[in-house]
């Protein structure tokens, strides 16, 4: 019987070949270059047509978060369309921590990844289609260090300056999909939510803030081997342009409300992280922020606030992160949105988990629950 054919070799691919016997594969994730992170992979399968496929991801004992693989079935496709997930088994004791996926394709091709892929082809296609609806423009902040553009959309006329940005950490593909339900809404003209929006508030959205990372197949740096959510106090052009470039126009616009898209790897719910350990934390902002999250909560059962990270004590607030600093720098209400990696234990849906589809509706949800938190501001 020939073997399978495994390859990464394209826009997000990560894996490596350490052998193929027939229908089984014996792997390893490459690093982030100049990086020790690895966690996310991405690749092809062919000549799997009727065969049980039994692919084993090995030595992820040392990957970034170990706590990310037990629970955890992986993400498969066969039409490139529609993510389901594939029976995965972890063994922290085989091989250096091993992830044991198995599925049988109908068709001679699957792909797998750690979640849904966002390919920079599907980024440039979001861009193109947003910026050609009325009422929003386009402009590049600067380019990342392979030289891709930072995109940035905007559109809205009112004195409130908000900022969503998405993909710091590239492997975190579910930001990109929030992304995508996000500005589908404020693009819609006939869209109620999105009009009361566009009046009350300028929006500066980056879609994907980490363009060379997403490219590579990396899990959370950049060409460069930085983690770009680490560089907000002192950003260089030389390690981290593109938050350099994002936090230049924040200056110069100013920021009222912001948030950052992220995914998480290890808890199984969509939560927010705050700034409450920034040096100059005044009541009314930390107020903004919880009610906001409390907004959210009843707005949508996909959200919830019992699960998340620890809070940080007063005064020892991480500056070099986004969120703390918008917070710091500007007094905004700025938040990390997390969605996860795995199922989302409360509403569980074993043929996908978390999904795409899924990630876009709290896209619209988050904004929705915008609007609630400006008109409880303004009355």
């Amino acid at each position: 019987m020939t073997d399978i054919q495994i390859t990464a070799s394209f826009d997000a691919g990560n894996i490596e070949v350490l052998s193929i016997d027939g229908a089984e594969a014996r792997l390893a994730i490459r690093k982030d270059h100049a990086s020790d992170f690895f966690q996310w992979f991405h690749f092809r399968v062919s000549g799997a047509a009727g065969r049980e496929l039994t692919l084993r991801i090995t030595g992820l004992g040392a990957s970034a978060y170990p706590g990310g693989w037990p629970n955890y079935d992986a993400c498969v496709s066969e039409d490139r369309e529609f993510w389901g997930r594939a029976a995965s088994e972890w063994d922290a004791s085989r091989d250096g921590g091993t992830l044991t996926i198995r599925y049988q394709p109908e068709g001679d091709l699957a792909w797998f990844a750690y979640f849904a892929p966002y390919s920079m082809e599907r980024h440039h296609d979001l861009v193109a289609h947003i910026a050609g609806a009325d009422g929003v423009t386009h402009r590049s902040l600067g380019l990342s260090l392979d030289g891709q553009p930072i995109d940035c959309l905007e559109t809205g006329t009112g004195p409130v300056q908000v900022w969503l940005y998405a993909r710091q950490h590239p492997g975190e593909s579910m930001a990109e999909w929030w992304m995508e339900g996000a500005l589908d809404l404020l693009a819609d003209l006939s869209d109620s939510v999105a009009r009361e929006l566009r009046r009350r508030c300028s929006f500066h959205i980056v879609p994907n803030a980490n363009p060379d990372g997403s490219r590579r197949g990396h899990l959370r740096t950049n060409a460069a081997g930085v983690n770009l959510n680490r560089e907000w106090d002192s950003p260089t052009a030389e390690k981290s342009p593109e938050v350099l470039a994002i936090r230049d126009a924040m200056d110069a616009t100013g920021v009222d409300f912001a948030m950052d898209i992220h995914g998480d790897e290890a808890i199984s719910a969509v939560f927010l992280a705050g700034f409450e350990g920034i040096p100059s934390l005044r009541d009314e902002q930390q107020a903004g922020y919880t009610r906001y999250a409390d907004l959210l909560e009843r707005r949508t059962p996909d959200f919830q606030t019992k699960l998340g990270y620890p809070l940080t004590r007063p005064g020892k607030g991480n500056l070099t992160m986004s969120t703390n600093q918008l917070a710091e720098r500007f007094g905004a209400v700025s938040m990390t949105l997390e969605m996860p990696f795995k199922d989302h234990d409360a509403s569980a849906d074993k043929r996908q988990g978390w999904s795409p589809e899924r990630s876009a509706q709290l896209g619209r949800d988050c904004l929705g629950a915008l609007l609630e938190w400006l008109v409880e501001r303004e009355t």
